[in-house]
């Protein structure tokens, strides 16, 4: 059982947003070898959002992900838009 103040408090539809995405890019890469190994031909992929905070302060946030979680991650944003026609 949560005690008072434990719990994370819930986004509702009179939350304030702090952060708004301004653009999303992607590209696919291929890492081809490495240090350790001569043939590794691991296929990923970048992704590029551009993020404004509360202030318009504008920065890059950047992160990879392997092709199982870029599935993933695809799969989830369909859920989603899922959700968002039945609204």
């Amino acid at each position: 059982m949560d005690g008072p103040g434990l719990r994370e408090p819930m986004l509702d539809a009179k939350s304030e947003v702090t952060n708004q995405l301004i653009d999303f890019q992607w590209k696919l890469g291929m890492a081809v070898s490495s240090n350790s190994c001569r043939s590794l031909k691991y296929p990923y992929i970048t992704v590029v959002l551009k993020v404004a905070d509360h202030s318009g302060q504008v920065k890059n946030k950047s992160f990879e992900m392997t092709i199982p979680q870029f599935q993933n991650f695809y799969r989830q944003f369909k859920e989603i838009a899922a959700v968002i026609e039945t609204v």
